[in-house]
């Protein structure tokens, strides 16, 4: 079976705790219906920094980007389905979703 990234990009702040616990409550019953399929589950990210080609290093990324998870699924076209039914969606974010290469044993 394929393994695909899916990479959370931008998404709105909840507004109040209340609204926090339920988005995290569907978000967590959504990770668990794909059951075998989660590799690993959400990776959310902080303290971006970026290291250019020169070695200078500047705080802050170039991309919205706040997370990733790893699934398994059989087809690009399986893992774009899993993507449409993620909660991430109706909070205003995106999920890009790629296919991970294996690269060969070294």
């Amino acid at each position: 079976m394929k393994q695909f990234v899916l990479v959370y990009l931008g998404g709105n702040q909840p507004s109040s705790p209340e609204e926090a616990s339920q988005h995290f409550e569907k978000y967590m019953g959504w990770l668990k219906s794909l059951g075998d399929s989660v590799v690993i589950p959400t990776i959310p990210l902080k303290d971006t920094n970026t290291v250019s080609s020169d070695g200078t290093v500047r705080e802050g990324g170039s991309s919205a980007m706040s997370g990733f998870s790893i699934l398994k699924a059989e087809s690009i076209e399986a893992a774009l389905a899993i993507a449409q039914d993620c909660p991430f969606l109706e909070i205003g974010g995106s999920l890009e979703v790629s296919e991970m290469m294996e690269m060969p044993a070294q």
